[in-house]
This record gives C-alpha cells, sequence and structure tokens, in this order.
C-alpha cells in the first residue's frame, strides 16, 4: 500500500474509498459498526476500479453498494484484509490512533460539526494543518458526537506549479522506483519525459523550459519559431511540474508517508551555490512536513474528506482572464501540462467527489494506461484526447443533499469570460453556471457553500487588485475575487436575494492566506437573508505577516461603518460586520497562522461557534459571535507534541 485509504464520500448506503497500492490488490473491507461483528465485502471488479499510472503504482477506486445501510451517528470500525490476512494494523499501522486495532469513522445525521481549509505547501515553514486537525480527533475519538462530520479541502490541495527542489528529486525517484509511464512532449524542445527530466534546466530553472517565458527570447525562438505563445504566470515556477508522472507522484508524496519511506532522501543534483543553499533551506522545512505527515494521513482514514480544485491544483492564474485561456490552450505544451495537472486531479480528487459522471473520463484513461510503447511512454493522442475530454468537462462541483445542504462550486472552469477587454479577469462563475447553483437553492432552508475564493474579501485588498487590473497587473496582483466581474457578483447577490432561496447560508473559503469571519445581511430582501462568510488559510501556508498587518490597519480606516468609499463597492446592499478573533491584540480583523478552521452549526444552519486551530501551538483562535463572552473558557487545544 502506497497511499490511502482516504475517506472520501460517505453515505449510509455507499462508501467511496480512495488507495494506491504497488500493485493490482486483493482486498476485503470489514465494517464494524457499533462494535458489532463485522461484515465483509469483498473488493472486486463490481465495486473497486483499479487504474494502472505505472509499472508498480495502481490506483484503486473503491465505490460500494451496501446491502444494509450503515447507522448514523455510530462509531463504525473498518479494515482492509489482504490476501495474507493482514489488515491496517499490519501494513500501516501509522493510521491506527493510540489503544486502537483499526481506524474508524462516523456516519453524522447532520453536517453540523465542518472542519475546513485550504493552501498546504509542503515546503512552507510552518507546521502541517491536518496533523493538527489529526490531534484534535485523537481527543474524541471515541465521541462520536464529538468528531466532526467531515473535512472539506478548499483548494490548493497539491502545489503543481511551485515546488522545492527537493521535493521535485524525490518525485524523480518515485517515478523511477513505481516506473510512473512516460510521454511524449509535443511543442517543447525536449522529445519526452525522460529528456525533460536529464535536461540541465530541470532544477530551479524549469522556467526556462515553461513555454514563451518573457524574458527568454531566445529559447523562445526555439521552441516556437518566435511566435508569441503562452506564459505561465506563477512567479515560481522554477521547478514547475510538467508530466503526468510528476503530479501523480507529488500527490502520494503529500498524502502519505510510505513513498518517502521508498525514496529516502532525495539526492541533491549538480546544483549552482544560490541553489544549493536554497536545497538545504527547502529540506530542512520539507523534514518537518514528513515528519508529520503520518498524522495528516491518519486524518484522511478517519473522516470523510471532500476536495475542490483551485488555481495551484493546476497552475497559478488557472483561467484567471479570456487572453489567458486563449493563449494557454493554443499550445500543445502548455495544454499538455494544464491537462496532465487535470488528469491527476480526476484521479486522485475529482472522483471521490462525484464518482457518477466519470465513467467514460476513467474508461478512456484506463485505455490510456493499458499499452505504453517500449519506452514505457503513453501514446500522445489519446492522451490529447482525454486532456481535450476534461478540459470539455463541466461537472467538477458537486452537492449533497445533507442538512444543511452543501455545494461545492466550480469557480475555475466555467468562468463568465471578460469579452470585451479579455485581458480582465473573468468573473468566477458564468451565468448558466450561477442559474444552476441558483435552481439548486430552491426551497432549501439552509445551505453551506464552499467557493475556493472568499465571496466577501477585504475590501481594500479587492480595490488594489482592481486598480492594477486597470493598469494592465491583473496576473500581477492575482486580480481575483467575486467582485472584479459586474455580472458575476450581481447575479450571486439576486441569488441571496431571491425569495425562494435559503435564509441561512455559510460560505466556506481559502485561498487568501489568512483568516477571518464576516457576518452578511442583505438589505432590502423580501425576507430576512443571512450570510455568514468564514475564510480558513492557509494549511500549510501564510501570508506576509507586517503586509497583512498594515492591510488589516488601512481597511479599517478606510472602510469603516460610515465611510462614504463604501458607497462605490458592489456590496453597498449589505450590512457587513467582521467577527473579531479572541486573540487580537488590537483591533485585527484578520488572523495569519496556518491551521485548520472547524465550524458547529444549529439547527437552523447557523454558526454556534467559529474556531481557527493554530499549526504552531498556540491556543486556538475563537472569532467571536455576537452572543460570545470573552471571558468565557477557551477552546479546547489539540493534544499533540511540541
Amino acid at each position: 500500500m502506497l497511499a490511502g485509504p482516504i475517506l472520501r464520500r460517505l453515505e449510509p448506503g455507499r462508501l467511496v474509498l480512495w488507495l494506491v497500492g504497488s500493485a493490482a490488490l486483493d482486498l476485503v473491507l470489514e465494517l464494524a459498526p457499533g462494535g458489532a461483528a463485522p461484515h465483509s465485502v469483498r473488493l472486486d471488479e463490481s465495486c473497486c476500479r483499479v487504474v494502472r499510472v505505472g509499472t508498480h503504482a495502481y490506483i484503486h477506486l473503491v465505490d460500494i453498494a451496501l446491502d444494509a445501510p450503515l447507522p448514523q451517528d455510530t462509531l463504525v470500525e473498518y479494515d482492509l484484509v489482504d490476501a495474507a490476512g493482514e489488515g491496517i494494523a499490519q501494513w500501516a499501522p501509522h493510521l491506527l490512533h493510540a489503544g486502537q486495532a483499526r481506524p474508524s469513522f462516523v456516519l453524522r445525521s447532520r453536517m453540523d460539526n465542518i472542519l475546513y481549509g485550504s493552501c498546504r505547501k509542503p515546503h512552507h515553514r510552518s507546521r502541517d494543518g491536518l496533523a493538527c486537525a489529526d490531534a484534535l480527533l485523537a481527543g474524541h475519538i471515541d465521541e462520536t458526537e464529538a468528531r466532526p462530520a467531515m473535512l472539506m479541502l478548499c483548494g490548493d490541495q497539491v502545489y503543481a506549479d511551485d515546488v522545492a527542489g527537493p521535493m521535485l528529486a524525490a518525485v524523480h525517484a518515485l517515478i523511477e522506483r513505481l516506473g510512473l509511464y512516460g510521454e511524449c512532449l509535443d511543442g517543447a524542445v525536449v522529445e519526452d519525459s525522460a529528456a525533460l527530466y536529464a535536461h540541465p534546466a530541470g532544477y530551479y530553472r524549469r522556467e526556462d523550459l515553461l513555454p514563451a517565458f518573457k524574458s527568454n527570447d531566445d529559447l523562445r525562438d526555439k521552441f516556437f519559431g518566435g511566435s508569441e505563445k503562452p506564459i505561465f504566470t506563477t512567479a515560481n515556477a522554477h521547478n514547475h511540474l510538467v508530466t503526468l508522472a510528476e503530479v501523480m507522484a507529488m500527490y502520494l508524496l503529500v498524502w502519505s508517508p510510505t513513498p518517502w519511506q521508498v525514496v529516502g532522501e532525495p539526492a541533491m543534483p549538480d546544483l549552482k551555490p544560490k541553489h544549493v543553499e536554497r536545497w538545504q533551506r527547502e529540506w530542512a522545512a520539507l523534514q518537518g512536513f514528513c515528519e508529520e505527515l503520518p498524522q495528516a494521513a491518519r486524518l484522511l482514514a478517519h473522516v470523510q474528506t471532500l476536495m475542490i480544485f483551485d488555481d495551484h491544483d493546476i497552475t497559478d492564474d488557472w483561467n484567471l482572464s479570456a487572453r489567458w485561456e486563449t493563449t494557454a490552450y493554443e499550445h500543445p505544451f502548455s495544454r499538455r501540462i494544464i491537462g496532465n495537472a487535470l488528469i491527476a486531479y480526476m484521479l486522485c480528487q475529482g472522483w471521490g467527489n462525484r464518482p457518477d459522471v466519470f465513467g467514460e473520463a476513467l474508461d478512456a484513461m484506463v485505455d490510456l494506461s493499458a499499452a505504453p510503447d517500449a519506452r514505457g511512454r503513453l501514446e500522445p493522442q489519446a492522451q490529447d484526447a482525454l486532456v481535450q475530454r476534461l478540459l470539455a468537462f463541466r461537472q467538477w462541483d458537486y452537492m449533497l443533499r445533507t442538512q444543511p445542504a452543501i455545494i461545492v462550486l466550480d469557480t475555475r472552469t466555467r468562468r463568465w469570460r471578460n469579452r470585451r477587454t479579455p485581458s480582465h479577469p473573468s468573473g468566477l462563475m458564468d451565468w448558466e453556471s450561477l442559474t444552476e447553483l441558483q435552481h439548486e437553492l430552491l426551497d432549501e432552508t439552509a445551505a453551506v457553500i464552499v467557493s475556493p475564493a472568499p465571496m466577501f474579501g477585504v475590501k481594500l485588498i479587492e480595490v488594489v487588485q482592481r486598480i492594477a487590473t486597470f493598469a494592465g497587473l491583473a496576473l500581477t496582483v492575482d486580480a481575483e475575487n467575486w467582485m472584479a466581474h459586474r455580472g458575476a457578483a450581481s447575479s450571486m447577490l439576486n441569488i441571496f436575494r431571491h425569495s425562494r432561496t435559503p435564509g441561512n447560508y455559510v460560505v466556506l473559503s481559502g485561498d487568501v492566506h489568512y483568516s477571518f469571519v464576516y457576518d452578511v445581511e442583505v438589505r432590502e430582501s423580501e425576507r430576512p437573508q443571512h450570510v455568514w462568510q468564514i475564510t480558513s488559510s492557509g494549511i500549510k501556508n501564510e501570508f506576509p505577516r507586517r503586509l497583512l498587518d498594515w492591510l488589516d490597519r488601512l481597511n479599517r480606516w478606510l472602510y469603516s461603518p460610515r465611510s462614504p468609499l463604501n458607497w462605490f463597492t458592489k456590496r453597498r446592499d449589505l450590512a457587513l460586520s467582521p467577527r473579531l478573533p479572541d486573540q487580537r491584540t488590537s483591533g485585527e480583523r484578520l488572523w495569519n497562522g496556518a491551521g485548520i478552521g472547524q465550524v458547529w452549526l444549529d439547527a437552523h444552519g447557523r454558526p454556534t461557534r467559529i474556531v481557527q486551530h493554530n499549526a504552531d501551538g498556540r491556543p486556538s483562535t475563537q472569532f467571536l459571535l455576537p452572543d460570545d463572552d470573552v471571558s468565557a473558557p477557551a477552546v479546547e487545544e489539540p493534544r499533540r507534541a511540541a
């Protein structure tokens, strides 16, 4: 077992799991609800689809329809037993909590306790918020009513565009060890993946190999005959992942400690002195990440985990503007880079959210990987066809008909393009997808909406992004927010005003690398409409501290409740009140610190408690709601090693 099991979409009558083995595994799932005798389900072809991505790498997509539904609000122990009769305790003991013989999960009847967060960059200096969440779970492992109903990962689960040098070396070592399939690279200076891995610019200089890097006119001429072609706009493209094998190896390395045991400490290639120093700094951060990986993997084996992409899962500024799309998809090399990340997202994230809609794409992937050539490379025409299929795919979003309903938005692939000024940011969702969202919300009493980017962000930062857009610098400042496009912003606000949509909304977001809570009331509505914008970011990432302090302070001064500047924003019809963190030293509204968010909801879908658990060991930060007493006892802290 290389990675997993990861609990994905769980329902009383259906269980969806993801795992990866070095071979096609013959497994039996044992389920023991409420301490009853285990019930066995053989994972055969009827409920387990195996997708081979290398000589020794097999993804197992497990989708089980149960004969008898599992009880809700009850502890369900489970195990995966192999042909030799060995279970998780033998082949993955790091997945078990102290004193437990098996992992377990709870199917909650209400989604009233949710862990959430985004932005997990392995080589960031902060600690891992997923390990922090595992420590929280360890304190309540036998308390079914205290265990979270789900973990929602709101974007940037991997960073395909910002990779540490040692991580890239580990990726290449794992590719070789597992025999992950190679590929031909049309339109690149190298013929195929093997030549890419051996290229002198392969470490810390990959921006020279990406399509039309702005400062590289000579290579542009060599690549594209002097024509203007796509530009990968990330500022950290020095080790940008390119091939499908690289992205698949990255997923294994960020979700499981086992691949690191397989490859060991990555060997440093021949580097310039300035890169040697950087390598050493990044490796020190990655060692801390690896130390906490067993705890992160244990969390994913105990809590149902749902996911959605944001830009770094694919590449920075993904589909930011109509012009970006036009240029990025017109060249075969850049289209393949984006498509490879999207294939890996489907296999490792997207399928587990909504298994029913990926049948044809999985068929194409199975056919693609069934017959590599003599050099272990995928057939290029079939790979390009799969990329094109996924670029046109329109069902990445999904909904859970739970209490309250949970709607997870695709804010990346169905954008409201600005045709008049194509260099300006697109709306995060187009009119058609917003109409579908409204239809899903009709007659629901409450809803949790997962939007990777906050619907209601910091006004000053949005204004800075707007000014930069008019100056032609939209890509420089990542000018992506709901208010950046008039049509998308107006349509979204009208959904909240609709008489048949819910009265209470909770919007869970990430992306921005700081955490905050806004309490929003919709003015001039036929009935009271209440929205709570709750943002937790990052799981393992942070905003520059001094810069955020100044932005927070200036925002409070310029956009106070009585400020006339509020009349020039698209949110003038909203009454927006920030909920302050209890550990603020002055008037801070924004909380900067890696960790994981948690929200508890009442029977009407309204937040009763909102907490940001800090990964660095500081006491958990509680965002104060109107009835909170600042003198009340502190939120219970996770029990974890210093």
